[in-house]
């Protein structure tokens, strides 16, 4: 009894071994299989969608940043993405020609070349790539000025943040969404930067975004932020929308101010940190200073002057261990003065503070 197999199209002998997705195909003789094959399966044609102002790409209902300005390889990847070759052909090569129709359009000339029972194919075919702009979400909040949470940079007291304290803010803000931007969170961006007259506004699209530029701010310059909602609007679900405001109060005093403690005798403390507590140094010995726990960084005090205030003045004569003698910048008087460990004798020059409290020589 015979074990050949014949098409069951024509009645020729089919080979053996033949592949195919059913029986049938597989009892299918070469000819016949090949009639109805295809190497390539392939859309007619393929639409591509990209935001008009930042170039990024709409791939199953979300926009990803790629950048495009020229978008002959957004369409050469949406084009190969489309394609599905045949699952019975092996030693698949292939090369795509893109031809620049108009600003919309661009031809994708493709070639395949494969394996197949076999026998060598090759296909040749164009799938037209039709570009279609639109206005991303995050595009289209940035132009509505959408922001989720406000943080206000202002200082203890009467003070006013300072440029360095207020570009720190801008900087922070800066990091963070592009931080958040970098991880694909492509809803994060700073709306609006507005300079006040008592210190600096930042409107950010999230409220994580404003929550860690205050968390951050406090921990390097120091003071404290609370936090209030203000209820805006409802979503589409019916669901209540707040907008955060993160209020930053800086500490009354900053690196470089000189300051006189109350109730304490050491005398003027130069501020070199407010981190966490306010550190420094004593003007009148150069012993190093810090307020405890409780104080923190706002100890109760007042401001003699800052590091700037300082004016060069000649160093006449040192006295012994404690006191050094010193040209008085306005008068032109010798004046006695404490020696803090920080004064180099040899010094010619050393710079000085007058303040209520005295002259007092600083650290050069």
């Amino acid at each position: 009894m015979s074990d050949a197999v014949f098409c069951p199209r024509c009645g020729d002998p089919a080979p053996e071994g033949a592949t195919g997705h059913t029986r049938r195909e597989r009892a299918l003789c070469n000819d016949c299989y090949f009639e109805d094959f295809d190497l390539v399966d392939r859309p007619d044609r393929v639409e591509v969608t990209v935001c008009a102002h930042c170039g990024a790409v709409e791939r199953d209902n979300r926009w990803e940043d790629v950048g495009a300005r020229d978008y002959t390889d957004v369409a050469i990847e949406s084009v190969s993405e489309a394609l599905g070759v045949h699952v019975d052909a092996e030693d698949v090569s292939w090369g795509v020609d893109p031809e620049q129709v108009d600003e919309t359009t661009i031809r994708m000339h493709c070639q395949f070349s494969g394996v197949v029972r076999g026998e060598p194919r090759v296909e040749e075919f164009t799938v037209p790539v039709k570009i279609g702009r639109q206005t991303c979400q995050r595009c289209g909040r940035i132009a509505g000025d959408y922001y989720a949470s406000v943080v206000q940079v202002r200082a203890v007291g009467d003070r006013t943040p300072t440029s360095e304290e207020t570009g720190r803010a801008r900087e922070i803000a800066e990091e963070i969404t592009d931080s958040m931007e970098a991880t694909g969170d492509r809803n994060a961006f700073v709306t609006e930067v507005s300079e006040k007259p008592e210190g600096l506004d930042l409107k950010l699209s999230d409220t994580k975004i404003g929550k860690n530029v205050a968390r951050k701010l406090t921990e390097e310059l120091g003071g404290a932020y609370d936090s209030s909602e203000t209820l805006v609007t409802e979503d589409e679900d019916g669901n209540e929308v707040y907008r955060v405001t993160f209020a930053v109060r800086l500490p009354a005093f900053v690196p470089g101010d000189v300051i006189d403690l109350a109730d304490d005798d050491g005398g003027p403390v130069l501020v070199r940190s407010v981190q966490g507590n306010l550190k420094g140094v004593r003007l009148t010995t150069g012993e190093p200073y810090e307020a405890n726990h409780e104080v923190g960084d706002a100890p109760e005090a007042r401001k003699l002057g800052t590091r700037e205030d300082a004016a060069e003045t000649t160093l006449v004569a040192v006295e012994d261990e404690n006191a050094v003698q010193v040209l008085d910048p306005e008068t032109y008087a010798s004046v006695t003065v404490a020696r803090p460990d920080y004064l180099d004798t040899d010094d010619a020059e050393v710079p000085v503070l007058k303040s209520r409290a005295g002259l007092h020589v600083l650290p050069s």
